[in-house]
């Protein structure tokens, strides 16, 4: 099979980024032809008036239109997947791949066809204001804390919206979780039309096993208030003297290390190889976030580490943790709820152990690359069999 896959990079390394490249890796691995077409925010810097240009290419880009037009012509791909369009190649490309006959799925890593900045966040609390038509809150709560980037985040969304371009010329959706399926059918898209593909994770041995040797809870990701962080180190102050260590570039909370408690100790960000030590050297995982993760791969590398997670029952997470089976789920925001799983899990090593095997377990069986593969090549014979965007019936 060939395959085109589009995707515009962010300024700085992100986990859309890695998916990217590893599902590329995998399918290449099973023999398919694959072409990749993106593009990288970083150019905006070097282009003369980047931002402005990067405002209208949000909207409708000429020049992609005509370069991916003939990348598929000369290509013939049997499938486009779209990952993110922008700021560089701009909603177009579904269009293109429509008028031009090739099926096309969107894998949405994140909630951008109903949020301009695609997190259902401001401020550091879950919001929902735009969904239904109402781009214009991003401007007025100035969600990007740029009015101009507020602005023209809501324009491009609103115009995605409004000229269908994206809704009509996608034949499959595919989400990476039960809870955001959800929430894109409540928000308008047909249920037949999205899949769920959870991520996956290489599958490698590990030598580590949890017992009284466990060291610390530990937390792994970026510092900051949606991440649920504070959150964290308030729970940990009334979790008696738990360690705690957090792994993660903590420079959007510069001040945050100076004024925790004297037994958490943050590591910034750290390698690959010394993550497989702070996975093997902690005795609980834990994922506080308070936004609507689309899937939380820290949950599934603790539980490939044969570690229990503690996570907040919200987003995917909830869809990932089995409650009371790979580790508990607490009610988001409560410090209180989450201490008394931290102090309980703590205090029962022997049931860390039973979780962090149940983990292992589940982690093998549902989020290896060969399930990943099996699920993928199921959406793409479904999305050549139903044909092109809204020439599929949403009864299909």
């Amino acid at each position: 099979m060939k395959i085109l896959l589009v995707h515009n990079e962010y300024g700085k390394l992100s986990g859309e980024e890695v998916m990217f490249h590893s599902i590329a890796k995998v399918l290449q691995n099973h023999g398919h032809e694959v072409t990749l077409f993106t593009r990288s925010s970083t150019e905006i810097k070097k282009m003369f008036c980047g931002r402005i240009r990067a405002f209208f290419t949000g909207l409708y880009n000429f020049n992609t239109a005509s370069r991916f037009a003939e990348l598929i012509k000369k290509e013939k791909p049997d499938i486009v997947q779209i990952q993110n369009v922008y700021p560089l190649i701009s909603p177009v490309v579904f269009k293109v791949a429509h008028v031009l006959g090739i099926p096309l799925v969107f894998r949405c890593a994140n909630y951008r066809l109903f949020c301009p900045s695609g997190l259902m966040l401001n401020k550091g609390e879950i919001c929902e204001r735009c969904v239904g038509g109402k781009e214009y809150w991003c401007v007025i709560k100035n969600c990007e804390t740029s009015f101009f980037k507020s602005f023209g985040y809501a324009i491009r969304n609103a115009y995605a919206r409004v000229s269908s371009v994206i809704t009509e010329n996608t034949t499959i959706y595919y989400v990476l979780s039960q809870f955001q399926k959800d929430k894109f059918v409540s928000w308008g898209i047909p249920s037949n039309r999205i899949v769920i593909i959870p991520n996956f994770i290489e599958i490698k041995e590990v030598d580590s096993e949890i017992n009284d040797l466990g060291k610390y809870v530990g937390y792994v990701g970026r510092v900051s208030q949606e991440k649920g962080v504070p959150l964290l180190v308030d729970a940990i102050s009334k979790s008696g003297n738990v360690p705690l260590k957090i792994a993660g570039d903590y420079t959007s909370m510069p001040t945050l290390p100076a004024v925790v408690p004297t037994n958490v100790t943050f590591l910034g960000q750290i390698s690959m190889d010394s993550l497989n030590d702070f996975y093997a050297n902690a005795r609980i995982i834990v994922v506080p976030s308070i936004w609507y993760e689309t899937f939380g791969m820290v949950v599934i590398e603790a539980m490939l580490h044969k570690r229990p997670v503690i996570g907040a029952r919200v987003g995917a997470i909830q869809d990932t943790i089995q409650d009371g089976v790979t580790g508990f789920l607490f009610e988001p925001g409560n410090s209180d709820d989450l201490a008394s799983k931290i102090r309980y899990l703590w205090e029962h090593p022997d049931l860390c152990h039973q979780m962090g095997q149940a983990g292992r377990e589940k982690a093998l069986r549902e989020y290896s690359p060969e399930k990943y593969y099996e699920r993928l090549m199921a959406v793409y014979k479904k999305a050549i069999k139903l044909g092109t965007g809204n020439t599929v019936s949403n009864s299909s």
